[in-house]
């Protein structure tokens, strides 16, 4: 009989152990925050059941102090593990599922950015007046002197009529504002601050999504980084354009290739409000080709496994081809959210797998726009990473209400 007990003990307490090593796994690895379609409840892909429950008065408070969100669009819930064992208190969203137009189709960027950013350090003379008054590569400069500055003309014609006095700069880095004291030195004829700047960027990506109803938009991914800086450009404006893919560059190991487009029009066909980490947002005016009309998936729907993409490769008409999700990571602090690979022998034999270019080309499983390409892996092009879908959704919202009349009146496409 004591053998038995001590068997039963033993077996017990193992039960118990993995019951606590799960649930604090998925304490980590799964978000804070949920959003699930209206009438569906809320559950979680996963190998052992992950269900939600109404948290009892104590634990809601504490959630919602702890996650501080915002309390008018979301509620407390708790994910428990078999229906059973409590993992952690989340903030959920129940909201009528969007229809969207997945795209793929590619489209031109460019964007003006907000002040000037700072791409280069040059000594003149042996010194180098930015440099030495504390300004780095990567700042963006706002104002010298009080007069506001948004183009590299601006700064330079404000540093050459200085006449050698010291210039009062205020510039942000990391979102915090500064300024300094900046002394131009006389050089090749006239007076030069030892720096380089630049004031817009262009280029071309893919088109993840747009709401057909109200004209708002998603594309890359992914933010779009100045290429001397790495650092994301504050945008000022931007705007988008139709573009025509004129030939591919096929990737290969060790060399990611590229799109080669052009673009098809002078005239912008939308405004971009916001360039984030999860993708550049904003208004399309003219409508491209009519895109496939797609529920959203929401994170917790991905599955590992097939699912297709929406990728143009050559001329205005995405095709779909076949990929594999191979792994999906839920957790808050995840670097990249899903790893995908190109199945597909045509796009394999097109482009060799992943190009540049193809950043923002809709991911499609079971039915449901779940996500978009991000990355190529540069020793493998026929993997990657991908970003899930709901994610950029939301980050469409807060800028549906942005207009920027300039922006559509001046700027024309290169």
């Amino acid at each position: 009989m004591r053998k038995i007990l001590k068997k039963t003990a033993t077996a017990i307490g193992a039960a118990a152990l993995s019951v606590v090593t799960l649930t604090g796994f998925y304490s980590r690895s799964l978000p804070d925050v949920f959003y699930f379609a209206e009438g569906s409840p809320l559950s979680v892909n996963s190998i052992f059941p992950v269900t939600a429950r109404e948290p009892d008065t104590q634990k809601e408070r504490q959630a919602l102090e702890n996650l501080r969100l915002d309390l008018t669009r979301l509620s407390a819930k708790t994910l428990m593990l078999f229906d059973t064992f409590p993992i952690k208190n989340v903030m959920t969203g129940e909201i009528s599922r969007p229809t969207l137009a997945a795209s793929g189709q590619p489209f031109g960027i460019k964007l003006m950015t907000d002040g000037v950013m700072v791409v280069g350090l040059e000594d003149i003379d042996s010194s180098c007046p930015a440099s030495d008054c504390g300004i780095r590569v990567g700042d963006v400069i706002t104002e010298i002197d009080g007069k506001t500055v948004t183009t590299n003309q601006r700064i330079s014609e404000i540093i050459s009529s200085s006449g050698g006095k010291p210039c009062s700069v205020s510039f942000s880095r990391s979102g915090k504002e500064r300024t300094a004291t900046l002394t131009p030195v006389y050089s090749g004829g006239t007076y030069k601050a030892g720096m380089w700047v630049r004031d817009s960027s262009a280029g071309i990506g893919t088109l993840t999504f747009y709401d057909p109803e109200t004209g708002a938009f998603g594309g890359l991914g992914h933010p779009i980084c100045d290429a001397d800086t790495h650092e994301p450009m504050p945008v000022s404006h931007g705007v988008i354009g139709q573009v025509k893919i004129t030939g591919c560059a096929k990737s290969e190991h060790g060399e990611p290739g590229q799109l080669i487009g052009e673009f098809t029009s002078s005239e912008p066909a939308g405004t971009i409000t916001a360039n984030s980490d999860d993708g550049v947002f904003g208004m399309i005016d003219t409508f491209p080709a009519e895109g496939e009309l797609l529920p959203l998936g929401f994170k917790q729907e991905a599955v590992i496994g097939e699912a297709e993409i929406l990728a143009t490769v050559s001329g205005t008409t995405p095709e779909r081809y076949s990929v594999v999700i191979e792994s999906i990571d839920l957790s808050p602090d995840a670097a990249h959210d899903m790893v995908i690979r190109v199945t597909d022998e045509r796009l394999l034999r097109q482009a060799g797998g992943i190009v540049q270019g193809m950043s923002g080309s809709p991911i499609i499983q079971n039915g449901m726009l779940i996500g978009a390409v991000t990355h190529v892996f540069v020793d493998d092009p026929t993997g990657g990473y991908a970003i899930f879908a709901d994610d950029m959704y939301f980050n469409v919202t807060p800028h549906l209400s942005v207009t920027n009349n300039s922006a559509s009146a001046t700027e024309t496409l290169p």
